[in-house]
């Protein structure tokens, strides 16, 4: 039986610096789509003067108004887990929660970046060679792209960071997950790239507020492929450099657009329309001067 009225949802995200998030527009515009009034509000760290010490005061505060979820952004995904009820095997694995559904008195907490980059990948570069990529940062991004692009069938990941001791923490707790794989935290970059299928920057280098090229682009060959998750701008210098030199490229645009996919699913129970989603983005980012984020 067809709704009588219009269903209501209200959502949010909480993090620091959030206010040119697309996410929720992409949320509202899809949510339209289906016929919700749904309502996604910006909880901004910065702009209300709080810091991550008030998640607990924040979640609650969501409950009390009704909210079926939040999503959760830099600095927050990790600090989030003690005040959830539950976690999925992913954000348990990953040890980072960005969706978090709110229902019956409980705290689901779930990750969609590591599934978001995964199906941007499979859609992006179908026919990628997995035998061996680096990957440039193994921060909260790249935990995210690392458990993706193994669970995809990565068969050696060399995993690189200007903190050498959160590449091998990194390369510990991911050995753990994928013993079948070959997973290092090398010295030698240009060594590692030279001997790689492909390569994956999940670091802020080239977005506006972090201008550059995260590697020599001379390191790179037609051979490979090159996959992003800056997404302001679309095409960051790695990106144009990588497309000069006849690499395949993936941008960030659809890491960002599937997360937004899967926590979509989650707190509408609705499944979203996927490619409507990439067009809503598309519109949003069309001649866009944004420089914010890279995931959410």
């Amino acid at each position: 039986m067809a709704e009588t009225r219009l269903k209501t949802l209200k959502a949010g995200l909480i993090g620091a610096g959030i206010q040119a998030s697309l996410t929720p527009a992409m949320h509202m515009q899809e949510g339209a789509a289906q016929g919700l009034a749904y309502d996604y509000e910006l909880i901004d760290l910065n702009q209300r003067g709080l810091t991550a010490g008030s998640l607990a005061e924040l979640l609650g505060q969501a409950e009390q108004h009704g909210l079926s979820g939040l999503n959760i952004t830099h600095p927050c995904k990790q600090l989030v887990i003690p005040y959830l009820d539950t976690l999925s095997d992913e954000a348990r694995a990953l040890g980072a929660v960005n969706t978090v559904v709110l229902k019956n008195g409980r705290r689901h907490g779930h990750n969609t970046d590591w599934w978001g980059f995964a199906e941007s990948f499979r859609r992006g570069l179908p026919d990628a060679d997995l035998e061996a990529a680096v990957q440039i940062g193994a921060g909260g991004a790249g935990v995210a792209t690392a458990y993706a692009i193994l669970s995809l069938g990565l068969k050696n990941l060399m995993v690189f960071d200007l903190d050498p001791e959160r590449a091998s923490h990194l390369v510990r707790s991911l050995s753990a997950l994928f013993p079948e794989a070959t997973i290092t935290a090398p010295n030698d970059l240009a060594a590692a790239v030279g001997s790689a299928s492909g390569l994956i920057h999940a670091t802020p280098t080239g977005m506006a507020k972090y201008p550059g090229i995260p590697l020599s682009p001379d390191l790179l060959s037609p051979r490979q492929w090159v996959a992003e998750i800056v997404y302001f701008p679309l095409e960051t210098a790695l990106l144009k450099a990588a497309r000069a030199r006849g690499c395949r490229v993936l941008n960030g645009g659809g890491m960002a657009v599937f997360q937004a996919v899967g926590a979509f699913r989650l707190f509408t129970g609705r499944e979203p329309d996927a490619y409507r989603m990439m067009r809503h983005f598309d519109n949003l980012t069309s001649g866009s001067k944004h420089s914010s984020e890279v995931s959410q």
